[in-house]
């Protein structure tokens, strides 16, 4: 399951995935530094999941391989 359509053109320029996950894991270690480690896990999660969908497996092609 998805939760994250790479296909959608406006995840195509690469500033926006990097600010999308700066502020994802920024918010973790944010929630951690105040004393909140079950968001700071959940953030952190988050987080990941989003620098592995867009950055490990994003195909700038689009998915149709055009």
């Amino acid at each position: 399951m998805k939760l994250i359509d790479t296909d959608h053109p406006f995840y195509a320029p690469l500033w926006r995935r990097a600010v999308i996950v700066a502020l994802t894991l920024g918010w973790s270690a944010f929630e951690f530094v105040a004393g909140s480690p079950i968001w700071g896990v959940l953030t952190g999660a988050l987080g990941v999941y989003c620098l592995y969908m867009l950055f490990i497996t994003y195909d700038p092609k689009g998915g149709d391989g055009a």
